[in-house]
């Protein structure tokens, strides 16, 4: 008996530590979120994968009207900027000519939830408080967010202890291999927003597209199988530039990750499945019965897979989303 109650002891012990790291990390969590839509900032960032490195530029601050500002900027090859004013992001771009979308975040390296309520992240991963450790000259908070399926990756990032903000980001598999890391050079927290955001404040930005709705739109095919918790955000068809082939296009989101899905005909009737690692994205191609399919997201081969084999038909072969 007396053995039975040390038992239960320890495993109240354990669930309540458990509990403890989880509530931490979403503390911290939170302080990253407020941070990220409250401070004026500078700071600069390389994201490292494939032995290769991305430099990037990224300003923050919160303008006189109390919109946010935000420019990110990479800085190696052609020029490309995204600008956010408010709930309007534009895109200047060499091969295009600049555009704006109606949006409330950037679409970049950072992933756009570290900015707003984490929580809806629960069902799906779990946050955990692990130590400090010293990144970029500073203490730092290491908060990990690890998937309760086999199916994503985990997410390490390191937070200044000062201020929140991040230090390190890294992309980790569920063995603990790296497979890309976001490391960042420079921080400079200001009173005031920096002259390029102040500039932007009243700049004039291009035309905002009025992009269709895709929920207006009826699709030939679909996905018939995705990681709980996963749900389409957007759709069309358009033609790839190089080859006007037309192309379906489905993109799909967890809050925390971004799935693409590309399905055209093709004159090839079979071919097998490829992939190709850039850092912590997979990319496959797979062409079954004359049909090609593409699948792009930062997940697992077996993940993409899976995705790519449950396409079919719109209507036929219908299975709930997140079983398999």
């Amino acid at each position: 008996m007396k053995l039975i109650s040390c038992m239960l002891l320890l495993l109240s012990t354990s669930f309540s530590a458990v509990a403890m790291e989880s509530e931490q990390a979403q503390s911290w969590l939170k302080r990253l979120s407020d941070s990220l839509n409250n401070l004026n900032f500078t700071t600069s960032f390389v994201v490292v994968k494939n032995n290769q490195a991305e430099p990037y530029h990224w300003f923050h601050g919160i303008g006189s009207d109390k919109q946010q500002l935000e420019i990110l900027s990479l800085l190696n090859g052609p020029r490309r900027d995204v600008l956010r004013r408010g709930e309007i992001v534009s895109y200047i771009e060499p091969e295009l000519p600049p555009y704006s979308v109606s949006a409330s975040h950037i679409s970049g390296p950072i992933p756009a939830i570290f900015s707003q309520d984490v929580s809806r992240l629960e069902e799906n991963y779990e946050f955990i408080s692990v130590g400090r450790s010293r990144v970029l000259g500073k203490s730092a908070q290491l908060i990990r967010i690890v998937a309760r399926d086999g199916h994503r990756l985990g997410h390490w990032l390191w937070l200044d202890m000062d201020t929140g903000l991040p230090l390190k980001m890294a992309l980790i598999t569920r063995k603990g291999q790296l497979l890309e890391q976001i490391q960042f050079t420079h921080l400079e927290i200001t009173e005031q927003p920096s002259e390029s955001l102040k500039q932007l404040a009243s700049a004039e930005l291009p035309q905002v597209l009025a992009l269709p709705d895709s929920k207006q739109q009826t699709f030939a095919w679909q996905v018939n199988w995705l990681p709980a918790g996963f749900e389409r955000v957007s759709a069309n068809r358009h033609r790839i530039a190089n080859t006007k082939q037309p192309v379906e296009f489905m993109l799909f989101n967890d809050g925390l990750v971004d799935i693409s899905v590309y399905v055209n005909p093709s004159q090839e009737k079979q071919r097998a499945v490829e992939f190709v690692m850039n850092g912590a994205t997979v990319i496959l191609n797979q062409i079954t019965n004359g049909i090609e399919v593409s699948v792009v997201g930062k997940i697992p081969s077996a993940t993409a897979k899976a995705i790519a084999d449950s396409v079919a038909l719109n209507g036929s072969n219908q299975t709930d989303a997140g079983a398999q």
